[in-house]
């Protein structure tokens, strides 16, 4: 059985939203698309696309994608039902995954993110980092985490 490389998850301080151009971006959101808190209200005041977003019905486990004015990819992980929920280890696993699946067949192979799930909702960000190193760890892709400050 080949041995997997788990990707260097890079993290850099810094402005998420200023990562270069080449790079897709990901958070976390509820079923429900709320984005009135954190980083999400970043996302939905910079990109909007809720319409968009709500017409794609996504449930939990799975991945909303826009396509911004610039051409960048955004991703928005479904990681809980309703805005005051706080989202589980498993299904934050389950979107990852889907969010390989959709950087995989799109040819992705730069995505940057906040510490997802770590701030509002409350995850371990060194559980989820592991987490993330699982499930990418067969794909050549550059993940950056921004971590621009620890309550995103």
């Amino acid at each position: 059985m080949p041995v997997q490389m788990a990707p260097k998850v890079k993290e850099k301080k810094g402005d998420l939203f200023a990562s270069p151009k080449d790079f897709a971006l990901a958070h976390c959101i509820s079923a429900d698309v709320r984005m009135g808190k954190s980083i999400a209200a970043i996302f939905k005041a910079k990109y909007g696309g809720v319409s968009e977003l709500k017409a794609q019905r996504k449930r939990v486990g799975e991945v909303a994608v826009l396509t911004a004015r610039d051409n960048r990819v955004i991703y928005y992980l479904i990681t809980k039902s309703r805005a005051w929920d706080k989202p589980t280890y498993d299904d934050l696993t389950c979107a990852l995954k889907s969010l390989k699946r959709e950087c995989v067949s799109r040819g992705v192979k730069k995505l940057a993110m906040p510490r997802i799930g770590c701030g509002l909702d409350n995850l371990v960000w060194d559980r989820v980092k592991d987490i993330v190193e699982c499930v990418f760890g067969d794909e050549a892709l550059t993940l950056q985490q921004q971590m621009k400050n620890t309550k995103y």
